[in-house]
């Protein structure tokens, strides 16, 4: 077996591209799990090269951060990078961090090689390998010490470069806990690394990385988002239109998308984003973008703090669209929360089938009773129970039955829509109490009763194309929380009822009445005309 000792540099091979060969023999040696484990998916050379080019230091003098480096690719194309654009460079000092062992000596072969291959600039250059974990090795910079107003000392890199881990850890975890204060329910690991680099960087110092999108928006990243921006302004996202393409050779489908970002604390000077985007990696070179106000991607004012990544000239259109709206569920006396069931907590009290007077049941309603615009219950099949007891036990689980919107909680990657919104009338069955398990979310009016126009208009908006389109501007995961439905604009109440009272006249509830019927009232179609050409 060939090993990172055999393996050779190529007569005036670049760093980079050396990096990537390492890495694919590496891969060639370890199973899909174990890359997994170490959220592991390396950088193609391409992506390499292109957040390489989004850098603009001058100074002669840098240190570069490379956490999470695999074989170094990303550090090896950045001082490639530089070396050739800076003929006043002087000096490098490079840090790198890598935890799996396994991968040591070929991130060491890279490193070795870069020594070599800078010679030829005259760059004094210095890299260290760093084996211990990068949260940490560096959990002082989340002590309080470093507030707002005084980096931290260990603030010392002018720029970090980083494909971070991509994987979910446990709140118990000592990263989950040394990083509490951006960590809500279960993090994933890549968020943290952002917010570690964020501290690590000097004042003026900038931040590339390639990460999901999911820190978009959602409660597990409001606390990461809500301490991200108080530090680092955006200046540049490249988004891709492609899930697969990204990361192809490690079959992964994951919405990501690359950042660059300047630390400058609160000056305000956040000013305007250069978006870019690519269908993949084939046509990155050739990418298309468009510059926008910081105000129309990010209300850095609101307590969310979601950001809008739009792809084309569609998204743009609706994101205006629904910025003109004022409304909100909340404005209406309309709320959003997530059912109470949870089953695996109750299996005792839930039945798969109606038991006639040993126990008294009422319904209970999951994902498979629900599609869009349409609720069926009961529905046979096993391990899908469809009633839970009514006892002391669950009383706190169920609600009344009245009048709901209810809305999946999750969808799959490859669903055509996000939202699936389902219509709930109380006349369908003549229980005083139902069930709602946990992926399901619920919509309804605490102290009061939604009316059936109320009810078909809201659920035909969620369910259309129109608000498919704008929530996949901000939700670049198969989550759909109740908190971003309740920040969503919504229009003015009169539009949801009159939109209604159109489907309860056609009586026709088919996805492509509901958007015609929703393109017609907001006349619209001029939008998704760009879609069709």
């Amino acid at each position: 077996m060939i090993t990172a000792i055999d393996i050779k540099p190529l007569t005036n091979e670049l760093p980079s591209h050396f990096a990537d060969r390492v890495g694919q023999l590496y891969a060639k040696t370890v199973t899909t799990q174990h890359k997994k484990d170490n959220g592991q998916f390396f950088t193609p050379t391409e992506i390499a090269h292109f957040m390489a080019g989004l850098a603009k230091q001058t100074k002669d003098k840098l240190k570069i951060l490379d956490p999470g480096c695999g074989t170094a690719i990303l550090s090896s194309s950045l001082i490639e990078t530089l070396a050739k654009r800076n003929d006043s460079l002087k000096e490098i000092e490079l840090v790198v961090y890598e935890t799996d062992q396994d991968i040591l000596p070929y991130t060491q072969a890279t490193l070795d090689y870069l020594t070599k291959w800078l010679k030829k600039y005259k760059i004094k250059f210095t890299a260290t390998l760093d084996t211990n974990d990068f949260v940490l090795e560096n959990k002082d910079c989340f002590q309080v010490s470093a507030t707002l107003f005084s980096e931290p000392q260990n603030a010392i890199y002018d720029i970090v470069i980083s494909n971070p881990p991509y994987f979910k850890i446990p709140k118990e975890d000592k990263r989950a806990i040394v990083a509490k204060s951006i960590v809500w329910g279960q993090p994933n690991i890549y968020s943290i690394f952002m917010m570690v680099a964020t501290k690590l960087l000097k004042e003026g110092g900038e931040l590339i990385f390639i990460t999901p999108r999911s820190f978009a928006s959602g409660n597990y990243f409001r606390a990461f988002r809500e301490a991200f921006f108080q530090e680092i302004e955006i200046e540049h996202i490249h988004l891709f239109g492609s899930r697969t393409d990204t990361f192809d050779r490690d079959s992964v489908l994951q919405e990501t998308l690359i950042l660059k970002g300047k630390k400058q604390k609160l000056n305000g000077h956040l000013l305007s984003i250069l978006v870019t985007h690519s269908n993949g990696i084939r046509d990155i070179e050739s990418f298309t973008e468009k510059i926008y106000k910081t105000d129309e991607l990010i209300d850095l004012k609101s307590k969310e703090k979601i950001i809008h990544l739009p792809t084309n000239e569609t998204d743009d259109k609706v994101i205006k669209l629904f910025k003109s709206w004022a409304g909100s569920l909340h404005q209406y006396d309309i709320q959003i929360s997530t059912g109470p069931v949870v089953s695996f907590r109750a299996t005792q009290y839930l039945f798969e089938q109606y038991q006639n007077g040993t126990v008294f049941l009422v319904p209970l309603y999951q994902l498979i009773n629900t599609a869009k615009m349409q609720f069926e219950w009961p529905v046979t099949k096993r391990n899908k129970p469809q009633y839970i007891q009514l006892c002391e036990e669950t009383k706190s689980l169920l609600l009344p039955n009245k009048n709901y919107v209810f809305l999946r909680r999750f969808s799959a990657k490859d669903d055509k829509s996000r939202l699936v919104a389902t219509p709930y009338f109380v006349d369908i069955t003549q229980a005083e109490y139902i069930g709602v398990e946990n992926h399901l979310n619920y919509i309804y009016r605490p102290k009061g009763h939604l009316e059936r126009n109320e009810i078909l208009g809201l659920a035909a908006l969620l369910n259309s194309n129109l608000f498919d389109t704008y929530f996949r501007t901000f939700n670049g995961n198969i989550n759909v929380s109740a908190t971003e439905l309740r920040e969503m604009p919504l229009p003015p109440l009169e539009d949801i009822i009159q939109i209604g009272n159109q489907i309860i006249l056609l009586n026709d509830f088919s996805q492509s009445k509901v958007d015609e019927i929703i393109n017609n009232y907001f006349d619209i179609e001029h939008i998704f005309a760009y879609e069709q050409n």
